[in-house]
Parts: structure tokens; C-alpha cells; sequence
């Protein structure tokens, strides 16, 4: 199963600076994840597809669906959390 996790951020959000490294020291666990870096003023549509209206927003996937979706600097343990629930 693909378990995917797409990073919502802008260039200008401070959460989303301090929710980089989180996401980093995630990624470095999570081999099999695919890990999706989304700019929201370069890519509105996608943005839009899935409602993203706070920054930072994660969104944890797999081939069924979003599994889980956090709005704000979220820690590790629940993205971890998340990942386990969609198979990862």
C-alpha cells in the first residue's frame, strides 16, 4: 500500500518553518512514505482539491483515501501515529 504524506506550506508562514524539521525527522523513519511538498501559491488547484484553507496542513494518504489530516505545527508522534493507521 502507498502511504503518502502532502505538506501544505508558503514560503512566507512561519508555522510551516518550524514544522519543517519535524517533517524531516519523520521522513528519515518513514522510508516507505512518499513525502509531497506542496507550495500553495504556486500550486492553487491542488491546494483547492483538497479545501486546504490553514497553513501548515498535512495530509496523510493512502490508496483508500485521506487517512488523516492535521491543521497547524503538528509533532511527530502523531504524524507517526497517522502513518501507522494508513499502513505505512
Amino acid at each position: 500500500m502507498t502511504v503518502t504524506i502532502k505538506d501544505f506550506y508558503a514560503d512566507w508562514c512561519g508555522p510551516c518553518k518550524t514544522q519543517d524539521p519535524i517533517l524531516k525527522e519523520v521522513e528519515e523513519d518513514w522510508q516507505d512514505v512518499e513525502f509531497e511538498k506542496i507550495d500553495v501559491d504556486e500550486e492553487k488547484d491542488i491546494a483547492n482539491d483538497y479545501s486546504v484553507r490553514s497553513l501548515p496542513t498535512l495530509v496523510v494518504e493512502n490508496d483508500e483515501g485521506v487517512v488523516e489530516r492535521f491543521i497547524g505545527v503538528t509533532q511527530a508522534d502523531k504524524i507517526e501515529t497517522a502513518l501507522e493507521e494508513a499502513g505505512a
